[in-house]
């Protein structure tokens, strides 16, 4: 199974990269997956249980460096039944 992850970080800082930022850049980017940065939020893709753990790592270290608000959206992008990444209790039983 690949998820895809969007995500934005709170409260917006136009003059700096806030820590909470930097944060969950990094929390996605040590994770292995595909990063694109846009204009109002950053995307990450990969296997499930990588996005998955990210997104667990992502929440905790943000608001831990200052975050008051994390928006995100998570999209299952295929699934393969054969995959052994798919997290227990996520997709057909």
């Amino acid at each position: 199974m690949r998820l895809k992850v969007e995500f934005t970080t709170e409260p917006f800082e136009l003059d700096t990269f806030p820590d909470h930022a930097v944060a969950a850049r990094q929390a996605v980017d040590e994770a292995g997956l595909t990063v694109a940065v846009g204009p109002f939020g950053t995307e990450a893709e990969g296997l499930g249980e990588q996005v998955l753990a990210a997104v667990t790592r992502l929440l905790r270290e943000s608001l831990a460096a200052g975050a008051t608000q994390i928006s995100l959206q998570v999209t299952l992008l295929d699934q393969d039944k054969t995959d052994d990444n798919t997290p227990e209790g996520v997709g057909n039983p």
